[in-house]
């Protein structure tokens, strides 16, 4: 056995690419960097995989690490393997290391200060898990980074976090159900120099858009790199010729906060200078420069790359921080040329590989990325099929850039499938449902068609199928001249939650929006748990960013009434936010649990939902727009709704003829104390998903009673027509944001004789709802002058 077997620190220079048992991939991948390649990697050094081993032996961690794991009962239970895999990341944090492992760490971190002349120089430290009889090496690791590190004890103590991220709830459950004992897994922590980043990004050795070998992409932003895995900052984005290393594509965009070191160690958000808005992040030089670095790695390594830089911001000098092989491209180019022909498949060719519900309809084809685990989300890119268990609302970035979207599980009312209508994608649900797994058929790489009409997907591209058919003329969202529609009594409303798609859909002839999804903002731009954000001394944050988001939609829908829902996010949801753990329960039946009204005025969440009524009051106040109204979600007694309109008065939103205030109608509760819920509320808003799951007490989001489940129930009916006439004796308005009328042209007929005052829909239904109501209200007008019309024999009364 050689020295570097037992070693428990090698420094990068030691290190090659082959050398992934001993420290994992990231760290093998910045020592063949620095040992054998002629690009810049900040120096460093990693521990060992045999330096954990020797830590969990000598502390006695893997015994107890053993008995915690087997006494999870059930994986699937969420709550069991948080509480196991947190006393596990407990015991690993808090242990004491092995003495001669920590000075051997704090040696190694003094040489580097010596060897880079520095006293107790800034480190960046990195996790980077080997798993030596997988092929991904790196799979088990949550990739734990910490930045701007000072001080050996600090460095010591951080590799230990380090370690413990192998025991988060996703890892571990991953490894579980790869059959993959935890012995097996090792990790390595990389500690190198800190870069202080005025600039950073990523790039890759292929243009990841299309598969196109002959182009490099560079994405860049302002600050720390963070912000880019999180979303938050859309970067600069740069495409170069390989053969001639000319930019040929370069996208500019205004970049308003970045997130930068503190000099004392840690990171905060700042604003980006106002004369650096618009300007690029880096010059055609700097670009160049690395697109050179791009090409020399892909050439050693001898595939497509995925790198990450920095730009520092004392020297200028721009830095590689990471390289790894890109998958998807590489994948589905493995085994024949990169010539898109090869998956092109005849009509009369394509094999049907999975079948699923048709959630929202549409055709697509593209790249498929298998995402299994929820934190590997940021590796979506633009334009692949998203194929998953299952979607939350944490995941909309990602959706957003999905050609199509395929589940494994959920119905026609779970989160992916009203999400992908809203925002047109085509998206297949419960392919497990119809016998065969999405996740079990379709591989990272695969080419396949989507066809969301139908609920089939096709192996390979099916050409013919995408093309546009002859005739169609009309632009998706845009109201062309030739299209008419009569005026109709009853209103149609659209749902929209996303601001981006807002100018695209302004155009079509809705009355205004009926439901706006406070939940969007939070994933898309906000990312943190508001009481978080609270205790870290930036409410403002919360307040600005929603307001921003919610003025884009009113603004757009202007001067036509924009109905702003207060958050309703459920405490695993709430949990997903940056910060979350700290605040929310673990609930066995969160859907049932502390969501909508209850929390708003509860002790431990007043103060964030007092943010939500400044966000709205700062759009109606300061930005002028008064066509905002809102709605508060999940109202289970009357004494909740009298608590609620309490605290918003005390807040500055009272209700008047220019600010409604309405209610959810979707607890039982709601329909049959319609009579008092009255006097609190200027109208409800029926949520037909909800109201349908707990009148029929069916969970709509099991695929086990998913056949039971439906809004036309004759009970939701009933409940319907009652509500409508409880609240139109009261002078309250009435109408629908549920998925029903979308789906079922006949429910909106129902929804019409009932005397429904609005429906809201989703935008691609917009058009075919206003047309329908027009005939739905002639047929009316027509039966009630000739006497003669259609009967309906049911009886609605109860």
């Amino acid at each position: 056995m050689s020295s570097r077997d037992t070693a428990n620190v090698l420094w990068f220079d030691e290190l090659h690419r082959e050398d992934v048992n001993l420290v994992g991939g990231k760290s093998s991948s910045l020592g063949e960097m620095t040992s054998s390649m002629d690009v810049p990697v900040p120096y460093g050094f990693a521990t060992t995989a045999r330096a954990y081993q020797y830590f969990m032996t000598q502390t006695g961690l893997n015994d107890k690490v053993n008995d915690l794991l087997a006494s999870i009962q059930d994986y699937e239970n969420s709550d069991e393997l948080h509480t196991a895999c947190e006393q596990i990341r407990n015991l690993i944090v808090n242990a004491t290391m092995p003495a001669d492992l920590a000075a051997d760490i704090e040696q190694a971190y003094a040489d580097l200060a010596k060897k880079m002349g520095q006293t107790d120089p800034f480190v960046a430290i990195r996790s980077s898990a080997t798993a030596e009889d997988l092929p991904n090496a790196s799979f088990a690791g949550q990739q734990e980074s910490y930045l701007n590190i000072k001080g050996a004890a600090d460095v010591v103590n951080r590799v230990q976090q380090c370690y413990s991220s192998l025991f988060t709830d996703r890892a571990t459950y991953y490894r579980h159900k790869q059959h993959f004992p935890h012995e097996k897994v090792a990790l390595s922590a990389a500690i190198q120099m800190m870069v202080f980043s005025k600039a950073s990004g990523i790039m890759f050795s292929v243009n990841v858009a299309d598969g196109d070998a002959s182009k490099i992409v560079i994405d860049a932003i302002y600050g720390l790199g963070e912000y880019i895995v999180l979303g938050k900052v859309t970067p600069d984005h740069f495409v170069i010729d390989k053969q001639s290393m000319k930019i040929v594509e370069k996208n500019i965009i205004k970049q308003p906060v970045q997130l930068m070191r503190l000099p004392g160690g840690g990171t905060k958000e700042e604003s980006v200078a106002d004369e650096l808005q618009g300007q690029p992040v880096l010059t055609d030089a700097q670009v160049i420069e690395l697109a050179g670095y791009a090409k020399e790695i892909e050439r050693h390594y001898g595939c497509y790359m995925d790198m990450e830089y920095a730009l520092d911001t004392n020297t200028n000098r721009l830095w590689i921080v990471q390289a790894r092989p890109e998958t998807v491209w590489s994948q589905r180019n493995k085994h024949k040329d990169a010539a898109d022909d090869e998956d092109v498949v005849d009509e009369a060719d394509a094999k049907v590989i999975v079948r699923g519900l048709p959630a929202s309809p549409g055709l697509a084809s593209g790249v498929v990325h298998v995402i299994d685990n929820p934190k590997d989300i940021d590796q979506f890119k633009q334009g692949e099929v998203l194929v998953t268990l299952m979607t939350s609302p944490d995941w909309v970035p990602a959706m957003k850039k999905a050609a199509a979207i395929v589940t494994n599980n959920g119905g026609m009312t779970c989160h992916a499938a009203i999400v992908s209508r809203e925002m047109q994608i085509p998206c297949i649900v419960g392919t497990k449902s119809k016998k065969v797994a999405a996740t079990d058929v379709l591989k990272t790489g695969d080419v396949v068609t989507v066809d969301a009409k139908n609920g089939v997907v096709y192996q390979g591209k099916v050409a013919s199928m995408l093309k546009p058919k002859s005739g169609a003329t009309a632009v998706a969202g845009q109201v062309v001249a030739a299209e008419s529609f009569a005026p109709t009594a009853t209103g149609v409303m659209m749902n929209l939650g996303d601001p981006d798609l807002a100018d695209k859909y302004s155009s079509l002839p809705a009355d205004g929006i009926g439901l706006m999804r406070e939940e969007f903002l939070w994933t898309t731009f906000i990312h943190e748990h508001p009481l978080y954000l609270i205790e870290q001394g930036h409410p403002e944050k919360v307040v600005n960013m929603l307001a921003d988001g919610i003025a884009k939609v009113v603004r757009a829908m202007a001067p036509r009434p924009v109905v702003l829902r207060f958050s309703d996010f459920k405490s695993s949801e709430y949990r997903n936010l940056k910060g979350g753990d700290k605040y929310e329960p673990h609930e066995p039946a969160d859907l049932l649990g502390w969501r909508g009204a209850s929390r708003y005025y509860d002790s431990e969440y007043i103060e964030a939902f007092k943010l939500e009524l400044a966000a709205v009051k700062k759009v109606r106040n300061e930005f002028g727009l008064k066509n905002l109204n809102v709605m508060i979600p999940f109202v289970r007694t009357v004494d909740e709704a009298q608590k609620v309109t309490t605290i918003m008065r005390d807040e500055g939103l009272a209700r008047s003829a220019d600010f409604k205030v309405y209610m959810m109608a979707e607890i039982p509760t709601n329909i049959i104390l319609a009579d008092q819920f009255n006097q609190f509320v200027d109208g409800y808003s029926i949520g037909s998903n909800d109201l349908a799951m707990l009148i029929l007490g069916c969970d709509r989001n099991n695929d086990t009673v998913a056949h039971l489940f439906d809004e036309r129930n004759l009970a939701v009916k009933r409940a319907i027509r009652h509500l409508i006439k409880t609240a139109h004796k009261d002078g309250k308005t009435v109408s629908i944001c549920g998925q029903a009328p979308s789906e079922y042209p006949e429910f909106t007929n129902f929804l019409i004789q009932s005397g429904i005052d609005y429906v809201s829909v989703n935008p691609d239904m917009v058009k075919e709802t206003k047309r329908n109501v027009a005939h739905f209200e002639q047929r009316i007008m027509l039966d009630k002058a000739t006497g003669r019309g259609l009967q309906d024999p049911i009886d609605y009364k109860w």
